[in-house]
């Protein structure tokens, strides 16, 4: 039983390594050189069971090189490759450099099926990272109010989650990114090839701005009439699936780091999609929400 793990950056490798481990399967890793961290060293030198081989992104032919030389026909993606990094960093050798000049487009549903293809045609089949971390994918429902202190989305924000629902998906099939941040339902930032926690970052930075700008004081004022603020500047992040999500390759994914920078930049309400999001640290992570007054629920598709 020998499983191949092409392994990024972040936990996402270290917990599907575990996870196989459990389930008995020896792992040869395929690690990027650009983004893997170098705690995997460390966990191969303490399990004979675990090898590592370090490969740089673009390396197409070694990793099946690699992977045919361990035995391996069975394969797994985990952790996140920077999609500024498909698309400038690398150094594509003379299979990857072929795959390239025939794709239609160049974004990164379209390079990693057909990558996905590539390995298929020598042997090696690509499966979910979910078959082994299925525990982790997120359940329907309010996820913060089955811990204590914690609670549901307001009215507010399940108004925010409705309209950004509506922008994520659309974003999502263009395969452009999969979380926007709302407020007031109106789309304050959209993800694209920074990521979600950049993204987050970015909306933070606007609304902070906002707050700093005399001329927009206005806005926040209570009006008599409303009892309310005009416009309130609670930002609801918004995270979805891609309507034909390979979860092969793009498993979405929320950890603590994306709480910690929900804080930062005064989020306090994030949805995320039912079955199909990955829950890293799940007890830290609600905990740590919690305890910072998020709401997170989990939207069935």
């Amino acid at each position: 039983m020998k499983l191949g793990l092409i392994a990024g950056n972040g936990r996402f490798p270290f917990l599907l390594l575990d996870a196989a481990r459990a389930q008995g399967f020896a792992v040869t890793v395929a690690a990027i050189r650009e983004e893997t961290d170098q705690e995997i060293n460390q966990r191969a030198a303490a399990d004979e069971r675990i090898s590592v081989h370090w490969l740089s992104l673009g390396e197409l032919s070694r990793l099946i090189e690699t992977f045919h030389k361990e035995g391996v026909t069975m394969a797994v993606m985990a952790g996140q490759v920077k999609h500024k990094q498909i698309f400038s960093s690398i150094r594509p050798d003379w299979r990857l450099a072929k795959l390239l000049l025939n794709l239609r487009t160049r974004n990164t549903d379209m390079l990693l099926g057909a990558v996905a293809k590539v390995l298929a045609d020598e042997g090696i089949e690509l499966i979910s990272s979910t078959q082994f971390l299925e525990p982790l994918l997120a359940q329907g429902g309010g996820l913060t109010e089955t811990v204590e202190g914690g609670r549901a989305p307001t009215g507010e924000e399940h108004k925010n989650i409705e309209y950004g629902l509506g922008v994520a998906r659309a974003l999502a099939g263009f395969d452009i990114g999969q979380t926007v941040v709302v407020a007031a339902q109106a789309c304050v930032a959209v993800e694209a090839m920074e990521g979600t926690d950049a993204a987050i970052e970015r909306a933070g930075l606007l609304m902070r701005s906002l707050e700093e700008d005399p001329s927009t004081h206005h806005l926040s004022d209570k009006s008599p009439a409303l009892g309310a603020p005009a416009l309130e500047r609670h930002l609801t992040v918004v995270k979805v699936a891609k309507p034909n999500q390979d979860m092969r390759f793009d498993v979405p994914v929320i950890g603590i780091g994306t709480i910690e920078t929900m804080i930062r930049a005064g989020a306090t309400c994030l949805s995320v999609e039912a079955g199909r999001t990955l829950l890293f640290d799940r007890e830290a992570l609600l905990k740590r929400a919690a305890e910072a007054g998020i709401a997170i629920v989990a939207v069935p598709r």
